[in-house]
C-alpha cells in the first residue's frame, strides 16, 4: 500500500498522482510539484489516500510544498504572460503565412517552457516560427497540435441543453463515440441534431449508453416480425425506457392492420428484420 494524492492541472483536465510527502492534503489546496514538463502548479481534486501499488502510476513523485501567497502572485504574472505571448504569437503566425489556428498559450510555473496549441487542417511546417518565437521568449519552445474536441475544451461554450460544455467543466477524458449508440437510444440520425458545437457526436450520448444496451437486451427492433396475444405483426417503434413496443398486427390479409402497443413481456420474436438500418426501418410500414 502507498499514500497518494490526485492533482489537476487544469480545468477538467486529467487527474495526476503523487505522493504528499508525509502531508495532510486537503482538496483544493495548491501543490507544487516537479513534473516531466518542469515544476508546476496543481488543485488537489483527490486527498490523502491509500492504495495497492500500481504500475500504471508508479513511480509517484513527491510533491514539492504547498503552494504559498508567493506562487499565487507568480501564477498571476504568469497568466498575464500567456496572453502577451498569445498575441504574440499570433502576429509571427500571420507575418509567416501559416494555415493554423492558434487556440492556447501554456507556460509552465517555472517559466522555463511555453506549449502553443493549435489546429490546422493538415501538417504545418512551423521550424521557422519556432525559432522566432525562441529568440522573442528565451524559453523552451512547443507548438502543439490538436483537435476539433480538444479545441472545444480549451475555448468552452454552450451546447444546445443550454449548459456549458461537458468537456470544458468536469470530462477529463474524451470517451468513443459511435452512431450505434444514437440508434440504440431511439434519437434523430440528423447530424445536426447529436452533434456538439466542435462538429463530432455530442459527448453526452456515451452517458446512458450502458443502461440503453442492458435494456435492450431481448428487445424487437423496427421491422422484426413479433407474436402477440392478437397474431402476427411488425413492429413500427420501440420505447426502451417503458419497455414497449407498437406494432401492425394483421389477422386477415384483407384487413388493414390494427396498429397496438404491447409490453415486452407480451410478446415474442419470430423474426428479425434483414437488411434494413433504423432509419429505413422507420419508414417501412405494413400495406393492406
Amino acid at each position: 500500500m502507498i499514500e497518494i494524492i490526485g492533482l489537476r492541472f487544469k480545468t477538467a483536465g486529467k487527474i495526476y498522482y503523487f505522493d504528499p510527502n508525509g502531508r495532510r492534503i486537503r482538496r483544493g489546496t495548491g501543490i507544487i510539484v516537479d513534473t516531466v514538463r518542469g515544476m508546476e502548479y496543481g488543485i488537489c481534486e483527490i486527498p490523502n489516500k491509500m492504495v495497492e501499488e500500481d504500475p500504471s502510476f508508479m513511480p509517484v513523485r513527491k510533491i514539492i510544498r504547498i503552494a504559498n501567497d508567493r506562487d499565487l502572485e507568480v501564477l498571476e504574472k504568469n497568466k498575464l504572460r500567456e496572453k502577451e505571448a498569445f498575441d504574440i504569437c499570433l502576429e509571427k503566425i500571420k507575418g509567416h503565412g501559416l494555415g493554423m489556428k492558434l487556440i492556447d498559450v501554456e507556460l509552465t510555473f517555472d517559466t522555463t517552457k511555453i506549449i502553443f496549441y493549435f489546429t490546422a487542417e493538415g501538417r504545418v511546417d512551423f521550424r521557422e516560427l519556432v525559432k522566432e518565437l525562441a529568440g522573442v521568449f528565451r524559453m523552451r519552445i512547443e507548438l502543439r497540435q490538436i483537435g476539433v474536441r480538444d479545441e472545444s475544451k480549451f475555448l468552452n461554450g454552450i451546447g444546445m441543453c443550454g449548459r456549458t460544455l461537458c468537456c470544458a467543466t468536469f470530462l477529463s477524458e474524451f470517451q468513443p463515440v459511435s452512431m450505434k449508440m444514437a440508434k440504440d437510444q431511439n434519437l434523430s440520425l440528423n447530424p445536426s441534431k447529436i452533434s456538439g458545437i466542435c462538429g463530432r457526436l455530442m459527448c453526452c450520448l456515451k452517458y446512458e449508453e450502458e443502461t440503453y444496451e442492458e435494456l435492450n437486451k431481448g428487445m424487437p427492433g423496427v421491422g422484426d416480425i413479433i407474436k402477440s396475444s392478437d397474431g402476427q405483426g411488425e413492429v413500427l417503434s420501440v420505447s426502451t425506457l417503458r419497455r414497449t413496443v407498437r406494432a401492425a398486427i394483421r389477422k386477415n390479409q384483407h384487413e388493414p392492420p390494427n396498429i397496438n402497443t404491447y409490453a415486452a413481456a407480451e410478446i415474442s420474436i419470430v423474426k428479425k428484420a434483414e437488411n434494413f438500418d433504423n432509419g429505413e426501418r422507420y419508414n417501412r410500414r405494413s400495406r393492406p
